[in-house]
């Protein structure tokens, strides 16, 4: 089977063909989870993020609006929406222990190390601003550009940039005075 562009998958997905709207899941459904996943650390939530996530663009399809370029955008936009509103109705949990921040090492001795490191690293994030927070994740984590960021949050490509140096800047700090 032929993929199609994002701007084809689109046109045919506010037709509302089942082939195109299978399609559309299949291609971004996991990375909008384990975005999900990584911000809240609860997997059962990351599950409805990631459906609400998609039931809001089948709305947003049905009512003749949704995105007109971007569809990676938009989506990661509305999965942080949902995020933004869970956080405003609720307190954050703490961050999935279980989640990988980094690709896991082969070499049995260096588990331990890394388990530490990854726990170190979780805790410092989870005391940068949401913002900050969700600017790390997406660039060193999910592997954006700064541009795909700057599109999905809908910022200027500088406060994106300002956003992730001082982001890295409160990382570096933190996990500096762990060291000390």
């Amino acid at each position: 089977m032929k993929l199609c562009s994002e701007q084809e998958l689109l046109r045919k997905a506010r037709l509302f063909d089942q082939a195109a709207l299978a399609e559309l899941y299949d291609r971004y459904n996991n990375g909008i989870y384990y975005y999900a996943l990584r911000l809240l650390g609860d997997q059962g939530m990351a599950e409805e993020c990631s459906a609400e996530t998609f039931s809001h663009l089948l709305r947003a399809l049905r009512n003749g609006g949704g995105p007109t370029d971007n569809l990676k955008a938009y989506l990661y936009r509305s999965a942080h929406n949902w995020i933004t509103d869970y956080y405003r109705r609720t307190a954050p949990l703490p961050l999935d222990p279980d989640v990988d921040l980094l690709e896991p090492d082969s070499d049995p001795g260096n588990l331990a190390e890394q388990n530490i490191i990854q726990e170190q690293v979780r805790i410092a994030i989870r005391l940068l601003t949401p913002e900050q927070r969700q600017v790390v994740i997406l660039r060193f984590i999910e592997g954006w550009e700064l541009d795909e960021i700057a599109v999905s949050l809908q910022k200027p490509i500088g406060a994106i940039k300002a956003l992730q140096h001082r982001a890295v800047a409160a990382l570096q700090k933190l996990l500096l005075e762990k060291t000390d």
